[in-house]
């Protein structure tokens, strides 16, 4: 039996990671950037007024009293230069050019206007209330690195540079399938005998939540021909295939068969529970990464975020490929496989006076002793959990009151 460890070094050697494309900044939200973006001009690119006021000579408001006429207005996009002469203002708005000579903005109400002529309130030191040419971003700086991911501070720079495309690595294509003769489609209802497909939509939102462009075939059926058809469809436009089902029963070895032929793909057992019957290889001309997952959905979705994101991470370039995980203190006891790492489903939350991290365990890894060979994993308590408990091999009891680990969901608290 592998473990938890062992399986995830496997899968990491298998990342292959996506050749980068140039893409509008528009759609480069959450992309690693595969280049270093440099600008190639100034930011602003002239003086200009902070925010609605008078454009002054900051050494003409030295005195009190001073009254200076008002000889003109300059609106935000003018493109008439202005000569400010000594002891004049004119008016600026917000993102004006300042005119020639003005070195301050006076705000609108630091002055009082009698009408063509301001009485200055308060005085203004130079450059005050100007954001000057170049303050922000010079010619030469580095406005985005690579590597980095790009957020919304970063689509703002890039257009500040003029920058309307930018070299990203793109999000990994995953396909998400499930397996099993008595799965019927949402929307059908299912009779005796049949169940409806909760893994291929499940998954599909967990690989968009991790970061991932997920395409969902839905349920694989048909004679072997068909199987092969489908999934070579797959591997030629993926780099990550899920299939939920087909790692125990006989309808599966037929599904092995067929993966079998593609390339190779070994169904062992990994010492975790859930989850711990599963397969994983290289499939395709492209030795494209494949994920046999348990046809139960809770457990699918354990095995997904312990195995299949950490790869959806290393594929878009992530520095951390796994979760965010701190300690917690447990409030009641949990109960879990022996010689397996447990991962059980938990509310994460903080005491308000000690900020101490707690957690609640649900589902079947609660105080209920629990039998590896029972499908206890249920799928109601993953609407309310919010983390994973990940409990050590050795250990089977934790007891109320212990310090356990836990691995953040994208429910955070």
């Amino acid at each position: 039996m592998r473990t938890v460890e062992e399986q995830l070094a496997t899968v990491s050697a298998a990342a292959v990671a996506p050749e980068p494309v140039r893409t509008a900044i528009s759609e480069a939200l959450g992309l690693r950037c595969a280049e270093q973006v440099e600008s190639e001009q100034t930011v602003p690119g002239f003086d200009q007024a902070a925010l609605d006021g008078y454009a002054v000579r900051s050494v003409d408001l030295r005195d009190s009293g001073v009254t200076l006429p008002v000889v003109g207005e300059v609106s935000a996009g003018s493109h008439r230069p202005v000569r400010l002469q000594p002891h004049q203002t004119v008016r600026v708005q917000a993102g004006a050019p300042i005119p020639t000579l003005a070195d301050a903005v006076l705000p609108l109400d630091w002055a009082e206007v009698d009408g063509r002529r301001a009485v200055p309130l308060r005085r203004v030191a130079s450059g005050q209330f100007v954001h000057r040419e170049g303050s922000d971003v010079q010619p030469g700086d580095v406005v985005v690195e690579e590597g980095s991911v790009i957020g919304a501070a970063q689509v703002g720079l890039l257009a500040a540079v003029g920058r309307d495309k930018v070299l990203v690595y793109p999000r990994p294509r995953l396909s998400v399938m499930s397996f099993g003769p008595e799965l019927v489609d949402v929307g059908r209802e299912p009779v005796l005998g049949q169940i409806t497909d909760v893994n291929s939509y499940a998954l599909a939102a967990a690989g968009r939540e991790a970061g991932a462009e997920v395409n969902r075939p839905g349920i694989l059926s048909g004679e072997p021909r068909r199987l092969r058809d489908i999934i070579e469809g797959q591997l030629i436009r993926s780099e990550i295939v899920v299939i939920a089902g087909g790692v125990g029963g006989a309808a599966s070895d037929r599904l092995r068969e067929v993966l079998d032929e593609l390339g190779e793909l070994d169904v062992s057992r990994v010492a975790m529970h859930p989850g711990s019957v599963q397969g994983f290889g290289t499939l395709g001309a492209d030795r494209v990464p494949t994920f046999l997952l348990p046809s139960n959905p809770a457990a699918a979705l354990v095995t997904f975020e312990v195995m299949v994101r950490p790869l959806v991470q290393i594929l878009r370039g992530q520095r951390q490929s796994t979760r965010r995980k701190v300690q917690a203190r447990t409030i009641a006891a949990i109960s879990s496989a022996p010689d397996r790492r447990g991962f059980i489903r938990g509310q994460l939350m903080r005491d308000r006076q000690t900020r101490e991290f707690l957690v609640d365990p649900l589902g079947a890894g609660g105080a209920v002793e629990v039998d590896p060979g029972e499908p206890t994993h249920l799928l109601g308590s993953h609407g309310q959990s919010n983390c994973l408990i990940s409990v050590p091999r050795e250990q089977t009891r934790i007891e109320p009151g212990e310090v356990v680990d836990v691995m953040f969901l994208s429910n955070r608290p």
